[in-house]
């Protein structure tokens, strides 16, 4: 029984960690240097090119994103960083936009763990949809 205990106490502290870690804005509000459209194994990166000028539209379609919260950065200092976290077990993402020369460039990265299942990378081609629509 006394096992059974142990991994309820492992399962509740690991939660507890996730949700309750703190997001350092040096680690990740950072300048970004995306080229190209890229998935990545934990994110994805996009350029969006001559459409720098729409960063502050991304701004509100972030923050209307469930469990998203911005980090650092404002639109009119050019880079945002937002948090946006899972539903169950609170796990954080983390996703940058930048209005570089023109363009926007965009960074979505997960924070722990190897892999993502395309998490990010739909939720930056949603808000990208949602851009182009609006």
């Amino acid at each position: 029984m006394w096992i059974f205990w142990l991994i309820v106490v492992l399962v509740l502290g690991f939660g507890a960690y996730v949700r309750l870690a703190p997001s350092d804005p040096e680690r990740w509000h950072v300048p970004l240097n995306v080229t190209e459209d890229r998935d990545l194994p934990g994110g994805a990166e996009r350029v969006l090119p001559g459409e720098g000028d729409r960063l502050a539209d991304l701004d509100r379609i972030a923050r209307a994103t469930p469990r998203t919260e911005r980090l650092a950065g404002s639109v009119e200092e050019g880079r945002l960083t937002y948090i946006t976290r899972t539903n169950l077990w609170g796990f954080p993402d983390y996703t940058t936009a930048e209005r570089k020369d023109g363009d926007l460039m965009l960074h979505a990265r997960l924070r722990f763990g190897r892999g993502d299942m395309g998490v990010n990378r739909a939720r930056l081609d949603s808000w990208i949809r949602q851009l182009h629509a609006g």
